[in-house]
């Protein structure tokens, strides 16, 4: 047999203990997150610097939001995340942030309440984090990491695996193309999806646009966990 290909069986792993390890992400993510209280999470780029427009929407959205009542959390590192700590702790709110520990970034922003502060090790629990303890998510322009957390709210609340929550995108000009798009193609050609839910979702363009969204939505729908 090829050397590269050697038998699964010669392979030591430490696959059965790292559940130890998933299990305590998890009970600590819980446990300190239960005691937060309501929160919107906000989504976007570790690459989006302080004077550009969207790290200034992000904190100008945060701050409105704790104004009115809601915690922030974000994914601890800078850019986008950095904006939506520091506008949450500008408007008085409870300021949170899931660190991932990666090979060649992530420290956490100084804009975190120290004691909103977590780490995680694996993405798909740090995800699980983010949406169980969120009652919205704000997505502002991001990457592949943007893209997988907002697909993958949508996706649950599409599916009923979450109740349903507000998402919000802000940036019409980055956002519009994807979601035309969606419209287009995933819906129109394939018929992948189904027209209500194009509804899952809205664009707007300013703070205060997302913030009603969120506030119209809460009118009429209960705060509380998912799931």
């Amino acid at each position: 047999m090829n050397a590269v290909r050697k038998d699964w069986t010669e392979i030591k792993t430490n696959d059965s203990w790292a559940i130890f390890k998933i299990m305590s992400e998890f009970v600590e993510g819980y446990e300190r997150m239960a005691k937060i209280g309501p929160c919107i999470s906000v989504f976007g780029s570790a690459r989006t610097k302080p004077d550009n427009k969207y790290y200034q929407l992000a904190t100008e959205v945060s701050e409105k939001l704790a104004e009115a009542g809601y915690g922030v959390i974000t994914g601890g590192g800078p850019g986008v995340m950095e904006a939506g700590n520091k506008g949450a702790q500008q408007g008085g709110g409870k300021s949170v942030g899931l660190n991932i520990d990666l090979p060649f970034e992530q420290n956490h922003n100084p804009y975190i309440d120290p004691e909103h502060n977590l780490e995680f090790d694996y993405f798909f629990v740090r995800k699980v984090v983010f949406v169980k303890y969120s009652q919205g998510f704000v997505v502002l322009p991001g990457g592949f990491g943007t893209m997988d957390e907002m697909f993958e709210a949508l996706t649950l609340i599409q599916t009923k695996k979450i109740n349903k929550r507000p998402v919000v995108l802000i940036g019409e000009s980055y956002w519009r193309g994807l979601f035309d798009w969606v419209e287009q193609t995933m819906l129109g050609d394939e018929n992948n999806i189904s027209k209500a839910d194009l509804g899952l979702y809205k664009i707007v363009d300013t703070a205060d646009e997302a913030v009603k969204y969120i506030e119209d939505f809460y009118k009429s729908h209960e705060l509380s966990p998912n799931f």
